[in-house]
């Protein structure tokens, strides 16, 4: 089964500073019916103005997951992280029994970027932050893990075996694997959906078609029961999120 989500019909939020499309019931959209994908909660697509963004706020129970799409976006918290992420780059928060942060736009360009939420394994776990940069050539024509369950096991070079089996860049704690890719020109990309998981699928930029069904920018797809066939004309990328079927 495969259910297309258009990005026009996404709720927009437009603070002026701030445009997000929620995929989620999130802030002042409020819809019981579309509350989460399995242990996908909130999915952002946010576009920040320069020298804008979230001051310090606090969340907890939460695994927060953000992909940097363009532009920089500079991040501070409570535990004296302190650093700016670019485009492809990640960042992972634990916010477990609790934490503050902010995430500020401090260039001169509009910033965009995934905010996404997963929905914890357990309540009250220790605070916790890590992130990633990736050269652009890890994510090209290939799919790039970006995150993995907490104590996933590496995986010896050239054994072909599970997703699950592998070790993203970050680990969250929750069974949940992220990756990336970006499609030059026509190109072809599958992913396997075991038996029990599901996958949620976002076209961040381009167009392409999913088993057939045509994806446009910022469409999204679930899908259950499905291996993913990606095909592209002029290129796109892509982030899929694989989980354990709710």
């Amino acid at each position: 089964m495969i259910r297309i989500i258009n990005f026009k019909d996404l709720f927009l939020s437009d603070l002026g500073w701030l445009q997000s499309k929620f995929h989620f019931s999130f802030a002042e959209y409020r819809n019981p019916d579309n509350l989460n994908f399995g242990v996908l909660r909130v999915m952002n697509d946010d576009q920040v103005a320069p020298h804008q963004g979230f001051g310090q706020h606090p969340h907890r129970d939460m695994e927060i997951v953000t992909y940097v799409v363009s532009g920089t976006l500079s991040h501070q918290d409570s535990m004296n992280n302190k650093e700016t992420l670019t485009a492809g780059d990640i960042q992972y928060m634990s916010a477990g029994t609790g934490i503050t942060h902010s995430e500020m736009n401090e260039g001169n360009d509009s910033s965009r970027f995934l905010q996404i939420w997963i929905l914890p394994e357990a309540r009250n776990l220790t605070p916790n932050y890590g992130s990633h940069r990736f050269e652009d050539s890890e994510r090209l024509n290939k799919w790039l893990h970006l995150i993995s369950p907490r104590g996933a096991l590496v995986t010896p070079k050239g054994d072909q075996v599970s997703p699950l089996k592998k070790r993203g860049a970050e680990q969250i704690s929750q069974d949940a694997n992220f990756y990336v890719t970006e499609l030059e020109g026509a190109k072809n990309a599958s992913f396997e959906v075991e038996e029990g998981r599901q996958v949620y699928l976002k076209l961040i930029e381009g167009e392409a078609l999913l088993n057939g069904q045509a994806l446009k920018h910022g469409d999204a797809a679930e899908v259950i029961g499905e291996n993913v066939l990606l095909e592209t004309v002029a290129g796109a990328h892509i982030l899929l999120i694989e989980m354990a079927q709710a």
